[in-house]
């Protein structure tokens, strides 16, 4: 998304929306998402009148230009347009953007900008429509811990170096990566499986089963075992 300028000259941000809820009597309290200025909250006063007059009202899952005024932890919205329409998510791919957006609410710290993931982000919403959604999910997952400086390389053995062979298995020790040849000490899968998270090769039944144990095992080590809400929609065995 590029950079836009409203008629006056002052910047708009490119921005999504991942949470918003009412706060006091007509305004709306958002937590923003933009490239340069990563995760952060504000707020648009007298919301109820404003976009009932026909302004963009700021909404999840939609690209946003936002201008924003102040400079303390908690920005003012000066002015919201829409940049393109909702993707157009239904069922269990609205509930897969539902949890994209608890995975940045929970572990993405404010105020740190990552230009690189907000672009993931986007691409996983606009793909979503029609992709396979387990494989848009692990590929995000991994895009969001390793901009994190979580996430250890997936194509690479940690002892040595020595490049993942497809067909080896392997057990990945977190904070250092998979280990080949080594008693059980971490989640074992297939080196498929590593490349295929790696985005190296494609993924097949055997390896989303397998990157779904190991990508939830991670998420869940770096939330510290608390919940994430947005799981519980994803009920049925194999979802998610």
């Amino acid at each position: 998304m590029a950079t836009g300028n409203n008629p006056g000259g002052a910047p708009l941000q490119p921005a999504y929306i991942l949470h918003r809820r009412n706060y006091g009597n007509s305004s709306l309290l958002l937590e923003c998402f933009t490239p340069a200025g990563g995760r952060f909250p504000a707020i648009a006063r007298g919301a109820s009148a404003r976009f009932s007059k026909g302004a963009s009202m700021p909404q999840p899952f939609q690209p946003f230009w936002l201008k924003l005024a102040g400079r303390g932890e908690v920005r003012t919205l000066a002015a919201c347009e829409a940049a393109a329409g909702p993707a157009p998510l239904q069922g269990e791919r609205l509930y897969c953007a539902f949890y994209l957006n608890e995975l940045l609410l929970r572990l993405l710290p404010r105020d740190d900008p990552h230009a690189l993931l907000f672009d993931r982000y986007a691409q996983t919403l606009t793909e979503l429509s029609d992709g396979v959604a387990a494989d848009l999910l692990r590929r995000f997952e991994v895009a969001l811990l390793q901009a994190l400086g979580y996430g250890a390389p997936l194509h690479l053995e940690a002892s040595g170096g020595r490049p993942v062979m497809a067909e080896a298995r392997y057990h990945y020790h977190l904070e250092e990566g998979p280990i080949r040849n080594e008693p059980p000490a971490g989640a074992e899968v297939s080196g498929a499986t590593l490349l295929a998270l790696a985005g190296e090769r494609p993924f097949d039944d055997l390896c989303r089963r397998e990157a779904r144990a190991l990508m939830r095992r991670l998420i869940d080590h770096y939330l510290g075992g608390r919940p994430l809400k947005s799981r519980e929609l994803f009920r049925q065995p194999g979802r998610g």
